[in-house]
């Protein structure tokens, strides 16, 4: 399978939300990081044609998605950032209205229904309403009817909020064996969540992809740029303020041991730590408020 955005522009009024993107995805787990409105959820709304684009297009196997209609459709499951449901549905019930829009057939449909919700830990409250649900189970259902139909292209958008910890290692682990023969773009400003299973990585700022490479390359930008060193307590105030700090901690003997991401050397006792995923974010990411890019 390959999906393939050229040159993708999409416009609210005057604000260029997904400006001018060119990407070819092929089986795989892709890891779209950006902050709160660097375009994430616009293009995967017109990535699952909820969202006409206005300028650009996308291909499935070289056949533009506008013109396959519902075959294109077909490809996909999502899971949007505000999953919506029907609160007097079971959750079973819900899962069946799903397979209905997909064209599952009735009895592959409560098949699969079963299946991904064992999968996803919910079989026990399958015929519970879903208003009776808290915040983590409703996500886990999203997840499922995500995957129905077994899509070929699989569009995640922020898919582990609400989930505690072992939910999201869990989360991970299903999307991992899932992906063996499919797309998945998955969206997230959580670095947890991609580091450790996405084989490319995408940073999205403005509008655009500023970076994209393998999981395993993309941190060497970093390479030099990483600091680790110490400095008394009242310093702490004045070093936050002139470089991007990715974490502190305060000793007991006065001082404040802190990883530093800076281009320059930032103290004489710093020394060079091994850059990470959350570095990079940081490095691009990084408001005034916690200190400044150098």
């Amino acid at each position: 399978m390959e999906l393939t955005l050229d040159r993708l522009n999409k416009k609210f009024g005057d604000k260029i939300a997904v400006n001018n993107v060119t990407a070819v995805f092929t089986n795989g787990i892709y890891g779209l990081l950006g902050a709160n409105g660097a375009g994430k959820t616009t293009l995967m709304r017109m990535i699952c044609d909820v969202v006409t684009p206005t300028s650009g297009k996308i291909l499935a196997d070289g056949d533009r998605a506008d013109k396959l209609g519902e075959n294109y459709r077909k490809l996909l499951g999502y899971l949007p950032q505000n999953f919506g449901y029907y609160p007097d549905y079971t959750a079973k019930e819900f899962m069946y209205y799903i397979a209905a829009l997909k064209g599952i057939p009735k009895r592959q449909a409560k098949h699969q229904a079963k299946q991904l919700l064992e999968l996803v830990s919910l079989s026990t409250v399958a015929d519970k309403k879903i208003k009776t649900f808290s915040g983590g189970m409703k996500q886990r259902l999203g997840i499922a009817q995500a995957i129905l139909g077994n899509p070929k292209i699989l569009i995640l958008d922020e898919p582990t909020a609400g989930l505690d910890p072992r939910e999201r290692v869990r989360f991970r682990n299903l999307i991992a064996d899932f992906a063996q023969d499919k797309i998945v773009l998955l969206s997230t400003h959580i670095v947890s969540d991609v580091e450790h299973i996405a084989d490319d990585i995408i940073i999205m700022k403005n509008g655009k992809f500023i970076l994209s490479a393998p999981a395993g390359e993309i941190v060497h930008e970093m390479d030099g740029k990483v600091w680790e060193c110490s400095f008394p307590n009242e310093k702490a105030d004045e070093i936050c303020s002139r470089h991007c700090v990715a974490n502190l901690h305060h000793g007991k003997d006065g001082r404040v041991f802190m990883r530093l991401i800076s281009g320059q050397k930032p103290s004489s006792n710093a020394v060079l730590a091994e850059p990470s995923l959350e570095d990079l974010y940081l490095y691009h990411f990084q408001n005034s408020k916690g200190g400044r890019r150098k």
